[in-house]
């Protein structure tokens, strides 16, 4: 090993959000990923929706690989404007390897598209 993988663009992408709204711990852009792993961080609490909010992988093609749910963590309380902890336990196909990109969305019970928002960044999983 010890290849470098270069990763096109490893900002981050925030439609309707900002850093204020969504700050992900873990992994960061361009990390460098196994087949499973966790996303964690913290959200607004109008994130959630019951506590939850959807977290997706696509590869390169923008196909979606793999999804999960970001959970609040240690029972805190998700009715607020503060920021609550999250994490998702994400687990990728066996098959895949390279690029992908990783896409929090803000839960959206009422399904209205003025009502979205979410934040991507791309990274690598390797092994």
């Amino acid at each position: 090993s010890g290849e470098t993988v270069s990763i096109p663009n490893p900002k981050i992408i925030y439609k309707n959000s900002s850093k204020d709204m969504v700050q992900v711990e873990l992994p960061y852009p361009g990390a460098v990923t196994g087949k499973s792993f966790s996303v964690i961080g913290k959200a607004v609490g109008n994130w959630f929706f019951e506590g939850s909010f959807p977290v997706k992988v696509y590869d390169t093609k923008g196909k979606e690989i793999a999804s999960s749910v970001a959970q609040v963590q240690n029972g805190e309380e998700w009715m607020t404007t503060n920021l609550v902890s999250f994490k998702a336990d994400i687990v990728v196909p066996e098959s895949y390897i390279g690029p992908a990109v990783l896409t929090l969305q803000k839960d959206n019970p009422s399904g209205l598209q003025e009502h979205d928002a979410s934040v991507s960044f791309s990274f690598v999983i390797e092994y």
